[in-house]
């Protein structure tokens, strides 16, 4: 992969002879066009290829969200393919054969923004999460204006619901209800703060497997 600084056309985008020129992340580069393989892939590489499948098509409808707040966005990675490679290589277990997803182990968000002091999540009659925290607006870098969000994830049906900017960190409780689809399912369940400029996020906290009523 070449950049290009200079040159009477400037950049350019898609294929010409061998070269394919494109923009990425805001210079215009150029790169030979890979030459197609015949060999089938090995065990390792099918394996990899599994996970890598399994992260993107999981991780695709956070996608706005990391965008902004998985990393400092800096160096040769976007936070996009930060957030992949950290689900792959820190997320993942083998059952037998089978990559699996650890979600207590996955991260929404990556960020140095002061996380939550005992996040609590417990069911409620009518498809209703109810979430609690401590005030900690005093520690670190908090702020008593900083935005609460929820992740919701049911497996079996292999969808989310994403509650954003639901509550501050004062307000200590909140409540969110979940389509009636969810009833009697199994809800895994994040939550972070970003800041109120929404320039910031924390850690994002796995809070856990909640069964609606």
């Amino acid at each position: 992969m070449a950049r290009i600084t200079k040159g009477i056309l400037g950049g350019f985008s898609g294929k010409v002879g061998t070269i394919v020129g494109a923009n990425w992340r805001g210079q215009d580069i150029i790169r030979s066009i890979p030459k197609p393989s015949n060999r089938p892939p090995s065990e390792k590489q099918q394996l990899q290829q599994e996970k890598f499948k399994m992260v993107i098509a999981f991780l695709q409808p956070l996608k706005s969200i990391q965008t902004k707040y998985f990393g400092s966005g800096s160096g040769s990675k976007s936070r996009v393919n930060m957030a992949v490679s950290y689900t792959i290589s820190e997320a993942i277990q083998m059952t037998g054969d089978v990559p699996e997803l650890m979600y207590n182990k996955v991260l929404i968000t990556k960020g140095d923004l002061t996380g939550f002091q005992n996040l609590a999540a417990v069911p409620q009659t009518g498809s209703i999460i109810r979430l609690s925290w401590e005030n900690n607006s005093t520690q670190g870098n908090a702020s008593e204006t900083d935005q609460v969000n929820f992740i919701c994830y049911c497996e079996v049906l292999d969808r989310f619901e994403i509650f954003e900017s639901v509550a501050v960190r004062t307000d200590l409780m909140k409540d969110v209800t979940l389509p009636a689809v969810y009833l009697g399912k199994e809800i895994q369940v994040w939550s972070y703060f970003h800041n109120e400029k929404g320039t910031a996020a924390c850690n994002s906290v796995y809070v856990g497997a909640v069964s609606l009523i």
